[in-house]
């Protein structure tokens, strides 16, 4: 029996608008769902072999007939897997790249130009923080060719591909970590050379890893992004001795040069809810970016970009239902733009259904929710409240990330009155 298989190549482009038109907005919301790690998602829709069994649950998933797409020049059955590939992250920055080109970009200024001129200072920490679907991989991947243009070296790494063991320690972490990086720039594993586990600790031997090792290799300067940062958040400790490390990192740039080739772009969804201490925090130094929603005049903007000539008042009645949110914007003018007879009221009448466009989106967050009482209980108060309240940090944290809601200094408010809407329904609220 095959035990790991791929799509053929023809089928790439398919598969990946198959992601879209169920709804997932991203392929971590498709991993989520399935149980699965965001690397196999990645590994399946670019053509890479994975699990048969994997395999059968995307395709069920995403609506794909198994037999059209699989490639049955490529079935593995060797019992090991043993060259089933490890997700090169080194393909990332061209998979974000890719995920996102479809979703014409808005200019946000400043943003744009703080990231230009943040990176292009020695020893840079550049802080984006922006809740779930505000666009934190779009900017990166609008950014970033510029400086790989300019021969920057350039490693992505998204902290939603460690495994959930590689957080049990603090030395598996680091290890995960220098390799990840050094597989982002096509460096060789060189762990055995530079982590003494007897007579030295982890951290020094990450920080000996990355200056004679991974900065060392080359002159040129090297932006690290970690995306998903908040990933590390639940674990205390680690996340503690791992920040601190980060931010000891961006201090040496003051007088050690090898440092200063180091540029940091840390992008979290979540307020940080770690415990540091003020001079140990990565997150009181460098720049800070804070990606908003977009204003009228950017939603207008991006209807332009899909070919829509409306008025501003039309953008308004729009963004009167979902907010300035980017994807729901995206979602609305892609849909007008390949369905000529549609019309904006049509999809403002069933926009908070299951028979409307945004069905899969809404109903992805309302089987997270459903699972977690706590969280169910929170969105429940806020759909009811007519203005913002307060919740418990983790909660409002939690509903943060996912994009559902607006934090407002201590309290919090609903999104948009699209999730009011339809999370009203699903509590059985609307009669």
């Amino acid at each position: 029996m095959p035990r790991s298989i791929k799509i053929q190549e023809k089928y790439i482009t398919k598969v990946k608008h198959a992601v879209q038109r169920q709804g997932y907005a991203r392929q971590k919301d498709l991993a989520e769902e399935l149980g699965i790690s965001l690397a196999t998602v990645s590994h399946f829709l670019n053509g890479k072999p994975i699990d048969v069994i994997n395999f059968d649950e995307i395709c069920q998933r995403l609506g794909l007939d198994k037999e059209e797409i699989v490639d049955y020049t490529h079935i593995e059955t060797n019992g090991n897997n043993s060259d089933l590939p490890n997700h090169n992250i080194n393909t990332e920055l061209e998979e974000a790249i890719d995920e996102v080109v479809h979703f014409p970009y808005v200019e946000r200024p400043p943003v744009e130009s703080i990231f230009r001129e943040t990176i292009t200072e020695p020893g840079a920490l550049l802080r984006i923080k922006g809740a779930g679907l505000m666009g934190k991989s779009s900017l990166m991947a609008k950014m970033l060719p510029q400086f790989k243009n300019k021969g920057y070296r350039i490693a992505l790494l998204n902290l939603h591909y460690a495994d959930s063991s590689h957080f049990s320690n603090l030395d598996k972490f680091l290890q995960w970590f220098c390799v990840s990086v050094g597989r982002a720039l096509n460096l060789p594993n060189r762990l055995a050379d530079y982590w003494d586990e007897e007579f030295s600790t982890s951290k020094i031997n990450c920080t000996a890893y990355f200056e004679e090792y991974l900065l060392g290799e080359s002159d040129n300067p090297l932006i690290l992004c970690l995306d998903e940062a908040q990933q590390i958040f639940p674990y205390t400790e680690l996340a503690q001795e791992f920040l601190g490390l980060l931010r000891a990192w961006h201090e040496q740039a003051k007088t050690r040069p090898v440092w200063g080739k180091l540029r940091l772009v840390v992008a979290h969804s979540t307020e940080v809810y770690v415990p540091l201490k003020l001079n140990e925090s990565p997150f009181t130094v460098g720049k800070s970016i804070q990606l908003p929603i977009f204003t009228v005049e950017q939603a207008h903007d991006l209807a332009n970009h899909h070919g829509l000539k409306w008025e501003l008042s039309e953008i308004k009645q729009l963004v009167d239902v979902v907010g300035g949110y980017p994807y729901l914007l995206g979602e609305a003018f892609s849909h007008l733009k390949m369905h000529k007879g549609l019309t904006l009221g049509q999809i403002l009448q069933t926009a908070a259904t299951e028979s409307g466009i945004y069905r899969h989106h809404l109903r992805h967050y309302w089987n997270l929710i459903e699972k977690n009482a706590d969280l169910a209980e929170a969105l429940k108060k806020l759909v009811t409240a007519q203005d913002k309240v307060p919740l418990e940090p983790t909660q409002a944290y939690k509903l943060d990330s996912m994009g559902l809601v607006h934090l407002l200094g201590n309290e919090v408010e609903i999104g948009c009155n699209l999730y009011r809407q339809y999370f009203s329904y699903c509590f059985g609220l609307n009669h």
